[in-house]
């Protein structure tokens, strides 16, 4: 069972991302573009997510995925229910958010600096 404080320490490290509060919703943002976030009784993480691939996270597990809602469907996005992630893979869909948002030369020192990933 994965919580919030399993991916904030790492999600505050990751090269250009910061920590906000927006309407009582912890999100970590780089730029002004949103990569995680967080509902409010911190159970479910939205996380960047392609579009297309989507359909088939959520069917590999729609105990633990879920698409957006409707009006977030725009957006590359998808949903996992905290509880039912361990907090390693919590970390490795923070850390691939992360690569969708920054540029890809900080993906690639990134990975060079993390040969096992994000752990």
């Amino acid at each position: 069972m994965a919580v919030v404080d399993d991916v904030r320490p790492l999600a505050s490290q990751l090269e250009r991302s910061y920590e906000v509060y927006v309407r009582g919703r912890l999100k970590f943002r780089v730029g002004r573009i949103v990569y995680v976030a967080f509902s409010r009784d911190e159970s479910v993480m939205g996380f960047a997510f392609p579009k297309d691939e989507r359909a088939g996270l959520v069917a590999s597990d729609p105990g633990t995925f879920s698409l957006p809602s409707e009006s977030d469907l725009r957006f590359h996005w998808a949903h996992a229910d905290l509880a039912q992630l361990d907090p390693t893979e919590a970390r490795e869909l923070v850390v691939s958010a992360w690569c969708m948002v920054v540029p890809k030369k900080l993906v690639r020192a990134y990975d060079l600096t993390h040969p096992d990933g994000p752990g």
